[in-house]
């Protein structure tokens, strides 16, 4: 008799598990994915739409279509909970879903500080598809007036989206401040060659770094510093910290110091087996692994396989999450910085050789 898949997200790490369910039906199983919206965007490229080098169909996937023609079921709606001895997934809607195997690609949450009064032209680097919202009010704005915008995270996201708002607003008729409060430093944990070539590339795009501590309020679009430094922005992005959801924690599943669900070298929960889960919502327990697409995306044919080989009563294959990766910032202007190992390199060339390979992964799962 056949089991109930459940694929909760349809993230980066669910990409080759959604382009095989057909494989899966065939094995006479029942597959249910669970997202958001219709369509999935790939958060590599998110800063390049949000300087106008993308537009969104660009960069996102169609994943109600691409499910419903494997003769898979798609809910539009987000998991906000899991009981793990019933085997129920609570869903935003109220509705209920039970599974038999599970897998959460969830992701993660940007950290929001406190806020008072108006939200309005406040955004955060995700859902990537607010960023072409902000683009366009952005973009409208500074037809009409000076703008200044305050982009605050001081990694690659808040990076690549300062780079990325000096490339969107580089000729517009009015003055145009992109201020990026970086925390303490820009790029902290990162050789100081990437932090000095990615300085010098958002300098030269417009971007005014400063280096003020960390975020502790918005009134009405004015910021306030750890440092006592405050600023008054006309639209503010938050490209800070992230997390994943809390219901793991409240499931009482097993799960790291930020909240991520713990998963073994086969990227199963140790505690329920027919649970297992990838990207970022997880605690890999053999090693500590950076939020970075990359493992996301070595751990598609592993999550597949194991998901499949569970279903079936087969052995499972443990991940290797691989060496040292291939790292290349976005930075605006058809500029980039590249690092792999101990060469590293900016300028041009950078960013075509991570715009060929973004397009490359769109291509192979559009």
């Amino acid at each position: 008799m056949g089991k109930h898949l459940v694929l909760a997200g349809a993230g980066h790490a669910h990409m080759v598990s959604m382009a095989n369910i057909h494989v899966v039906k065939e094995l006479g199983h029942k597959v249910t994915v669970i997202g958001p919206s219709d369509y999935h965007y790939y958060s590599g490229m998110g800063p390049g739409m949000l300087g106008g080098g993308y537009e969104p169909e660009d960069i996102r996937f169609a994943v109600k279509q691409k499910v419903e023609a494997q003769g898979a079921v798609f809910v539009q709606d987000s998991v906000v909970g899991v009981d793990p001895d019933r085997r129920e997934l609570f869903l935003k809607s109220g509705e209920k879903m039970f599974y038999d195997v599970v897998s959460f690609n969830t992701g993660s949450h940007v950290d929001i500080p406190e806020i008072s009064g108006s939200r309005e032209r406040i955004y955060t680097v995700k859902p990537i598809e607010r960023l072409y919202q902000a683009r366009t009010e952005i973009s409208a704005l500074a037809q009409q007036q000076s703008v200044t915008v305050a982009v605050v995270g001081g990694g690659p996201a808040g990076a690549e989206t300062a780079g990325n708002l000096g490339q969107l607003l580089v000729d517009v008729p009015y003055s145009a401040d992109v201020v990026l409060f970086a925390g303490n430093a820009l790029l902290s944990r990162f050789p100081r060659g990437i932090q000095e070539r990615s300085r010098r590339i958002l300098e030269l795009n417009g971007v005014s770094i400063r280096e003020e501590g960390h975020l502790v309020s918005i009134t009405d679009n004015h910021l306030t510093f750890t440092s006592g430094a405050e600023l008054s922005a006309d639209f503010v992005i938050l490209a800070t910290g992230v997390h994943p959801s809390s219901f793991f924690k409240e499931a009482g599943l097993q799960t790291g110091e930020d909240g991520g669900l713990s998963v073994n070298r086969y990227l199963q929960c140790p505690d329920y087996p027919e649970i297992f889960g990838g990207g970022d919502c997880i605690n890999y327990l053999e090693q500590p692994l950076d939020k970075v697409g990359v493992y996301a995306v070595r751990e598609n044919p592993v999550l597949f396989h194991n998901l499949k080989a569970y279903l079936q009563g087969e052995d499972l294959q443990p991940f290797d999450p691989g060496g040292d990766y291939l790292l290349i910032f976005n930075l605006g202007n058809f500029l980039g910085v590249f690092r792999k190992k101990w060469f590293q390199m900016s300028g041009v060339l950078a960013y075509k050789i991570k715009d060929w390979i973004d397009r490359k992964f769109m291509k192979t799962f559009q």
